[in-house]
């Protein structure tokens, strides 16, 4: 395939999604730097991803949205999911729930006791506060001057309430800050929006900075594989339009291709499991086992309930009224159902009591139904789903095949581990337990799924693999550390191979007891902090 020269760049980002927005405004903010932004997708001026509750339309979107799926699911009963990523301008930032959620100090406490200098949470602490906007102001947790917006949601629900005062039942204190590093306890998410609107990476980090000289951002650019000599990555080549496109770098590649993404372009270009690239016929450049594997995500049980006495999302959508109201508070206020984050109430809490911090995580939302995609159910209901915030298990991705067209093999192996089946029926028991409460008497709450009649340890877990979906927050496919098993150092250069770092949740040596987008954005901006150093030296 004939190449066409697409220029000379310090550095060539791949992927325009949380980190790599970050990257090109803070790689940028150098004039001497000439940054080149590669994103796969299109531009995000579209309705249903500025629309806060446009999140059900994005997903499934083919130019939105990439679309995969999982291989079929030995833990989840022979099922295969659809897995969400991001195709566009602010990739899963623009698609996503839009909750902000740091995680535990601990995690980050963890990965530098993994060998990872320099990632602990108080190392961590100030890149977080660099980029938050936050309502409530600056203070020793919180940045008030970035540029990614942390606001309340304008809107409440009393069920919601009333499953606050039922978690106090059960030992669980309320908060209105998740993200001070213990986040115990239950009250609303916080989300990056901005009066009412999806706030992505896009709007944060791009718009201030695209006119920026030195700074050129190219839509609908797939990268194929990296160009390299010998061991070192000179460049990228990418197809647009119909036509191959090689650009060079004289510094760095950066892959912010996220979990997906990034082990996918690696093994294209020859770095990986050596017997796996030979397989699909891929010359290798360099083995590097790990790359692909350690994949973690976060697997959320969906635990349905009816109730009475209160009104639910599929109240108002069951009612031609109700959808007037809907529409009326948006266009008015921007409040209501359509400037719902996916799920606005959250509980951090323990399965069972050996668990030194919370161990899982509710996303607790005033609406039901079958599956994503599906009509809400035409009675008032709560989902209360339970996600396992540590889990044991591990997948992969890996290529299956050498045409970059081919979605690669996604097999995140949930439920796996012996401790994640324990947790899953300890979890479905805890919303059980959360729903039979004093204050939750009131509404009446009759299980829906996976219903009263499932008991017992082997029905319990078999029920996990019935209702269970991904909470989309892949990581750990390329992860950092000093060990054999590493791809990248704690410096996010690529082991072994010149000109190349990561920065994206692929990076993460363990998961994050949380949502991921608010890490991706930190390792981002710790991330460009050590490639301008490295530019410099």
């Amino acid at each position: 395939m004939e190449l066409r020269d697409f220029g000379d760049w310090d550095v060539v980002i791949v992927g325009a999604g949380s980190a790599g927005c970050v990257l090109a405004n803070r790689l940028s903010a150098d004039p001497s730097v000439k940054v080149l932004l590669l994103e796969a997708g299109g531009s995000d001026n579209r309705l249903w991803v500025h629309v806060p509750v446009g999140y059900l339309y994005a997903m499934g979107d083919p130019s939105l949205d990439w679309c995969l799926k999982t291989e079929a699911e030995p833990g989840l009963n022979g099922r295969a999911l659809n897995y969400p990523r991001g195709k566009v301008l602010g990739g899963c930032s623009s698609i996503n729930g839009m909750i902000y959620m740091r995680g535990q100090a601990r995690d980050y406490d963890l990965w530098r006791q993994l060998g990872n200098t320099g990632w602990g949470w108080e190392d961590v602490l100030p890149y977080f506060r660099r980029s938050e906007g936050y309502h409530g102001g600056a203070d020793d947790a919180h940045g008030e001057d970035g540029e990614l917006r942390v606001e309340r949601q304008r809107l409440s629900w009393p069920i919601l309430d009333a499953v606050a005062e039922a978690a106090e039942e059960l030992g669980i204190p309320r908060t209105d800050d998740f993200n001070r590093g213990d986040h115990e306890g239950a009250g609303y998410f916080e989300v990056n929006q901005r009066g009412g609107w999806r706030w992505n990476a896009r709007k944060a980090f791009l718009d201030p900075v695209r006119k920026r000289p030195n700074l050129r951002i190219v839509t609908g650019a797939e990268v194929l594989h990296l160009s390299m000599d010998g061991r070192r990555a000179t460049g990228v080549v990418f197809l647009q339009d119909g036509a191959a496109h090689h650009a060079r770098a004289a510094g760095e590649v950066v892959l912010s291709a996220g979990a997906i993404g990034t082990p996918k372009i690696l093994e294209l270009s020859g770095i990986g499991q050596g017997t796996l690239l030979h397989s699909h016929g891929i010359d290798v450049v360099q083995d590097t086992p790990g790359v692909g594997e350690n994949l973690a995500d976060h697997l959320q049980i969906r635990t349905i309930f009816r109730i009475t006495g209160a009104q639910t999302l599929n109240d108002y959508y069951a009612s031609p009224l109700g959808k007037l109201k809907i529409g009326l508070d948006y266009a008015l206020k921007r409040s209501g159902p359509l400037a719902m984050a996916p799920s606005q109430f959250g509980i951090f809490t323990r399965s069972s009591p050996e668990h030194e911090t919370p161990n899982i995580e509710y996303h607790v939302q005033p609406l039901s139904l079958d599956a994503f995609g599906q009509p809400l159910h035409r009675f008032p209901a709560l989902t209360v789903s339970v996600c396992n915030l540590r889990p044991e298990s591990r997948g992969s991705v890996h290529v299956a095949g050498p045409d970059p067209r081919t979605a690669p093999a996604i097999r995140p192996n949930y439920l796996s581990a012996p401790a994640d089946q324990r947790v899953a029926v300890a979890s479905i028991r805890h919303a059980r337990a959360l729903m039979a409460t004093r204050r939750m008497a009131e509404f009446a709450p009759t299980e829906i799924k996976p219903g009263p009649q499932v008991d017992g340890e082997e029905a319990l877990l078999q029920a996990a693999g019935d209702i269970s979906t991904t909470i989309f927050h892949p990581v750990s496919t390329a992860r950092m550390g000093t060990d054999e098993g590493a791809v990248v150092s704690p410096e996010l250069t690529v082991n072994g191979i010149g000109g190349l770092s990561v920065a994206d949740a692929s990076v993460m040596p363990a998961i994050t007891s949380g949502n991921t987008h608010a890490p991706v954005t930190m390792i981002a901006e710790k991330a460009a902090e050590m490639i301008r150093a490295r530019l410099r030296a």
